[in-house]
């Protein structure tokens, strides 16, 4: 049997009826066996895996993603994808699954998941592995669904919604908007509303086994100290919390939502850039009155303490990750999307465009890599599918391995020196230590003396010429512009006093069989901060998301 044929016959083997997959395991497993190059042909442990999976210890992830059927949101995003692509690698007889997109056909959502989906680097591994038949088993295994969270019926066509109730075994709810000064009306319309209407239809699907929610683990807002894995309460006030009870701001989550739409409708009248800015700023307030630092968290919040509320009997799980950054090992390490928290700054320094910011140097930055989130969302999966009630899992790094704010800029430091950016002659740009410092004043006195005046005193060198020193001038200027921005933004999260305790997710990862924690662990103890910064997530950075591009003009 050829290659090609080997694939064709796994293709066919994988609509098992359901009596046939009752057959032992080890009949199964002899049968798994003899594909074991077509479903991986360059992994070589997978069978060993599979023997694990369908023994008696952990948790049986492999097996239990046989032949599910899962409901994705948020799937053309970064850790949707990484959570796609590791389902797909790991349980290529995984049933369907079934990615809501937000398109105005269904042709125009086949072309979303072709050109963000399947064309992104994240899925190089799979591509070598199927090799021509990769096309073909995307279009059997994954199925685009034109719809829309902020709608009450999500968009759906009344009989994709009638076949969906029917087949569904798991909801994944990863959509969100991640923007911290994101609109008010628009992040309560995605963040809060968007996981109640998931989760209404959830309450139609005749065979839903769970509801599993991406949260954050900063919707605990300004709380400090050791922060326990808790869901909400409805109308948790953490201002009340703050003043045990005695706040005069009492928080109601329906009211929330009638005031952004009150909001919405008393802005019309204003210009497009001033209902914006308008409906910012409202999103702030409003989330610093009752506790949180920004619209992002304060509508997540929100929206697990609905999800609390309104769920009834179905098993939910809610997973809270920090910090998500580059892939640590899979697919394969430092694969990343976009520009993320910590890289900004990380960018600017780099080119040379910052040489100071504001926080606490001996604070914690709480870091985790997307994979390892992914593998612990798995795991919850398997765990509690079928299983009553609601639980936590919170995937941080701040209480087991924090990454010290003063660490991280050394790990900065000597990755530009010696990996530095050059200009566009050619010469690499040497950038001294960035500087920390811990009150606005000090920060602001020294960012003006080097970088805003050099800037503004470069078109008055005699020596220079005008267009070269007007060059450097709107650098500069460019440079304290986005500083700025960037310090207004997350100066509450480089001085943050929380920690997330992680005692559920270790209790999780305990119950993984060995080969389980080869190919799922989640083990954020054993992560080597020097190695992963240094050799892992800048050269992904710049790989994945710069795209080698190294050249920058020099200051």
């Amino acid at each position: 049997m050829t290659h090609q044929d080997m694939k064709a016959s796994v293709s066919a083997k994988s609509v098992h009826t359901k009596g046939e997959l009752n057959e032992t395991a080890n009949a199964l497993l002899e049968q798994l066996t003899s594909y074991s190059t077509v479903l991986h042909p360059l992994d070589l442990s997978h069978e060993f895996k599979l023997r694990s999976a369908y023994g008696q210890n952990g948790l049986g992830i492999v097996e239990f993603l046989r032949g599910k059927r899962i409901l994705i949101t948020g799937a053309t995003g970064f850790l949707a994808k990484v959570l796609l692509e590791k389902i797909l690698r790991e349980q290529p007889d995984v049933g369907q699954l079934y990615l809501l997109i937000n398109a105005d056909s269904t042709e125009k959502a086949k072309e979303r998941l072709v050109t963000e989906v399947q064309g992104s680097q994240l899925f190089q591994l799979m591509k070598s592995n199927w090799e021509k038949a990769f096309e073909e088993f995307m279009g059997q295994k994954v199925t685009p669904i034109v719809g829309d969270v902020t709608r009450e019926d999500l968009g759906l066509e009344e009989s994709m919604e009638k076949e969906l109730a029917e087949k569904i075994d798991v909801i994944v709810n990863s959509a969100a908007t991640t923007k911290f000064d994101e609109r008010y009306d628009v992040a309560i319309d995605i963040n809060t509303k968007g996981p109640i209407h998931l989760l209404e239809f959830g309450k139609k699907c005749t065979n839903l086994q769970l509801f599993l929610h991406i949260s954050t683990a900063f919707v605990n807002g300004e709380r400090s100290g050791c922060i326990s894995e808790m869901p909400f309460q409805m109308n948790t006030s953490i201002r009340n919390e703050q003043h045990k009870g005695k706040s005069k701001t009492e928080l109601n989550v329906k009211e929330e939502i009638a005031l952004a739409e009150k909001m919405q409708e008393s802005f019309n009248l204003q210009s497009a850039a001033s209902q914006a800015l308008n409906m910012k700023k409202l999103g702030f307030q409003r989330a610093k009155l009752h506790g949180w630092q920004d619209t992002y968290i304060f509508t997540k919040a929100m929206g697990e303490m609905l999800i609390g509320h309104e769920r009834e009997n179905i098993p939910v799980v809610i997973v809270r990750p920090s910090v998500v950054e580059s892939t640590l090992m899979q697919p394969f390490s430092g694969w990343m999307e976009g520009i993320r928290m910590i890289d900004p700054i990380a960018i600017a320094y780099g080119k040379g465009l910052a040489s100071a910011f504001l926080a606490d140097p001996k604070g914690v930055l709480d870091v985790i890599p997307a994979d390892m989130v992914v593998n612990a969302t798995l795991a919850a999966m398997a765990k509690h599918a079928r299983q009553p009630g609601l639980t936590v899992y919170q995937i941080g790094s701040s209480v087991v391995n924090p990454l010290i704010f003063e660490r991280l800029v050394d790990l900065t430091y000597e990755h530009f020196r010696s990996h530095p950016f050059v200009d566009q002659n050619g010469v690499p740009i040497v950038t001294p230590k960035l500087r920390l410092f811990k009150d606005k004043i000090s920060f602001r006195v020294f960012n003006y003396l080097n970088c805003e005046l050099p800037g503004r005193l470069g078109r008055y060198l005699p020596w220079s010429k005008k267009n070269i020193s007007e060059k450097r001038r709107s650098l500069f200027d460019s440079a304290a512009q986005q500083i700025t921005h960037l310090i207004e933004i997350y100066s509450p999260y480089t001085f943050y006093k929380g920690r997330f305790d992680i005692s559920n997710t270790k209790m999780l990862h305990s119950e993984l069989s060995p080969a389980e924690k080869e190919a799922f662990g989640f083990e954020v103890s054993s992560i080597d901060w020097e190695h992963y910064m240094k050799n892992v997530h800048f050269p992904g950075l710049r790989k994945y998301v710069l795209r080698g591009r190294n050249i920058t003009t020099r200051l």
